[in-house]
């Protein structure tokens, strides 16, 4: 197979895999590690794991090694530091020093299944201690747990998962060393470490700034990124002439880069590297798993499978409660972080590559690992149900949980539910105390709940994607919800539920941009506010004052883009407090209820405006709260309620006819 021949099936392969994955909501790991189990030569045999395709794909690893050491960063550290090296640390070293010890005895009680070196076994146990960051980050956020008490516990790990690697890295190639030569190894490996990281961290970072600053000033993007690409591939060059591994100069790359300026401009750049050249890791991942000896020695398969996945369970969980987590809490912890990881996929090539590990060995550890990657999905999602079962007081704490949000909300009817209570949700809170408009918050960031309940402000931990939390905060009393977090996903949840339970109470969304717009307003949104849009027309209005045009056309530019994209702003409500007489040619707003009887019941708009040529229909709501388009086809019902836009004598006329029976 020629070399364009091989590039196409691996370019067809990924494209199938990630479009498969992504179509049934997994993420696209699975399908690369998938389809490299399918084209690789222990199954079709489309294409074989050359050492050319071996070599682009240990790019994959360097450019994932540096865009964690992009992320890199000491106040996020220091910020998680309970979990990260609290947590994070016992988890790590003890889960090795189990596996250690599980291996020995494997080798004593199953010698014909299970016989390995204590060298391998070391390096084995540090494959073992990864989970999947990118699985189940993921997961989470979809999920909006990022912020709960499990989930920062379970980022925490995750997160010194990471770091863990870096020793790990210098660990695993001293491992391969001969017997009597391997204190010796060891010990110059961690010498070159410690002096190359001493050299690189103490002054580097002052070199890359100016480094970094003086290819910026030529303006060149292409410059830029070649820039980029020299010192990551030279950084990982000369770690490797050190003896040291090539992800590890990588690691450092992105750490010297993360405390620039141009930390956002790098992985803006380096991303399309990194998800490409990592794709093609994976794919040559699946394409090393020899499925007829996972045939052979299935029992193998499946006794790693449930042992690894028990006892990253029990540790875990064990863990987290001793570190003062509750029950329910500390088992979903457990739940979440029982997978293999990317890393052990990092760690487990290097090992081979150092000759610790035979391929016999190497098939049923790699099919156990993928294994407990693709049930991770589904562990996640029925963990609610687990806990629920397993832990008798998780139940009576959800339960003191929707007590406490009833509590607050049983005294209040037509209040408003603010789903988050980030900035935005804190804004429109102080407005509506402003206009003595009653409220309930739902969030869930403990530590902003806290302070905020303090302060006297109505809000209460609870998720607001489920159901009970927003019956428990008065969803049938109240008059509007709003969904203020940027998480289209959560917002489809809130719709859902709310639609299906309280279909008359209008829904504000906020989103990032307009292209959920559509999906999110079939959901039921009563309106969607897309934050780009809204920063696109304030940076022009600024624009526009400072360049000479006068305000007041400034304004009539703004409100009517604004009308051109939000049905619910075109004109304004007239109010008793307006002034009369110099406006009565502008164009107002009015909304109009029909009732039984009306001329209005059974007939379309198309029919009415002959009658009303100067009036519009801007929004037509049903009885049941469900928004739908007022075309000409549309017939009115008994409870809709129209909002019309015209002059006062227009709307004056409109009223009279559409409610006159």
């Amino acid at each position: 197979m020629s070399a364009l021949e091989l590039t196409l099936v691996y370019l067809l392969a990924a494209v199938m895999g990630v479009v498969i994955f992504r179509s049934l909501k997994l993420p696209p790991m699975l399908g690369y590690l998938s389809v490299g189990v399918v084209i690789g030569p222990n199954a079709l045999a489309l294409a074989q794991n050359s050492s050319g395709v071996r070599h682009l794909a240990e790019f994959g690893v360097v450019f994932l090694m540096f865009a964690i050491g992009l992320e890199f960063n000491l106040p996020r550290l220091r910020a998680m530091r309970r979990h990260v090296f609290g947590l994070g640390v016992l988890q790590v070293l003890l889960t090795m020093a189990f596996t250690v010890v599980g291996t020995f005895l494997l080798n004593l009680l199953l010698p014909d299944l299970w016989s390995i070196r204590w060298q391998t076994a070391l390096a084995l146990s540090g494959v073992m201690a990864m989970s999947s960051t990118a699985i189940v980050g993921k997961l989470m956020a979809d999920r909006l747990e990022l912020e709960s008490e499990h989930g920062k516990r379970i980022m925490g790990i995750l997160l010194f998962q990471d770091l863990a690697v870096v020793p790990l890295l210098v660990l695993i190639p001293a491992l391969g060393s001969p017997a009597n030569e391997l204190l010796g190894a060891l010990g110059l490996a961690l010498l070159k470490a410690t002096v190359l990281l001493s050299l690189l961290l103490l002054g580097g970072q002052r070199v890359m700034r100016r480094w970094l600053t003086a290819v910026a000033r030529r303006k060149s993007n292409e410059l830029f990124m070649l820039n980029l690409l020299l010192i990551t591939l030279g950084l990982a060059w000369l770690t490797e002439l050190a003896g040291l591994s090539m992800a590890l100069g990588a690691f450092i790359a992105g750490m010297l880069i993360s405390e620039t300026e141009y930390k956002q401009q790098v992985e803006t750049d380096i991303r399309p590297f990194h998800d490409v050249l990592l794709g093609l890791f994976f794919i040559t991942i699946g394409m090393l798993l020899d499925w007829t000896i996972v045939w052979q020695r299935w029992p193998l398969v499946f006794m790693l499978l449930v042992s690894s996945l028990a006892l990253k369970l029990v540790l875990i969980t064990a863990l987290a409660r001793l570190l003062g987590a509750p029950m329910g809490v500390a088992l979903r912890t457990g739940l979440y972080l029982a997978q293999a990881g990317e890393f052990g996929f990092v760690l487990l090539t290097l090992t081979q590559e150092q000759g610790l590990i035979e391929a016999a060995a190497l098939s049923p550890i790699l099919a156990s690992m993928v294994l407990s990657m693709l049930a991770t999905p589904f562990i996640i999602m029925y963990s609610n149900g687990i806990v629920m079962k397993l832990v008798a007081s998780e139940w009576l704490q959800q339960s003191l949980q929707m007590t406490n949000i009833a509590r607050k909300s049983i005294n209040t009817s037509k209040h408003v539910v603010i789903c988050g209570y980030g900035r935005c949700g804190q804004n429109l809170a102080r407005m509506l105390d402003g206009e003595k408009i009653p409220y309930i918050a739902l969030d869930l960031d403990p530590d902003r709940v806290r302070h905020a309940a303090a302060a006297g402000n109505a809000v209460v931990y609870g998720d607001a994607a489920r159901l009970q939390a927003l019956v428990a905060a008065g969803l049938s009393r109240a008059s509007a919800v709003v969904i203020t977090y940027l998480d289209v996903p959560g917002a489809l949840k809130v719709l859902a539920n709310v639609r299906a339970h309280a279909p008359t109470i209008p829904v504000i969304v906020r989103t990032q941009d307009d292209h959920a717009l559509d999906r999110l307003r079939a959901a039921g949104a009563t309106e969607v506010v897309p934050e780009a849009i809204e920063g696109s027309l304030m940076l022009a209005s600024h624009a526009l004052a400072l360049v000479g045009v006068p305000m007041r056309r400034v304004i009539r530019l703004v409100q009517d883009q604004r009308e051109a994209r939000y049905n619910l702003l075109r004109g304004y409500f007239h109010g008793a407090d307006d002034t009369s007489g110099s406006d009565q040619a502008q164009e107002r707003l009015t909304s109009l209820t029909l009732l039984a009887g009306g001329r209005a019941i059974g007939r379309t708009w198309a029919e009415m405006q002959a009658q009303l040529p100067d009036a519009r229909v801007l929004n037509l709501r049903r009885h049941s709260g469900k928004t739908v388009n007022p075309s000409d086809n549309v017939l009115f019902e008994e409870g809709d309620t129209l909002v019309l836009s015209g002059t006062p004598e227009a709307l004056a006329r409109a009223e009279a006819l559409l409610l006159q029976g």
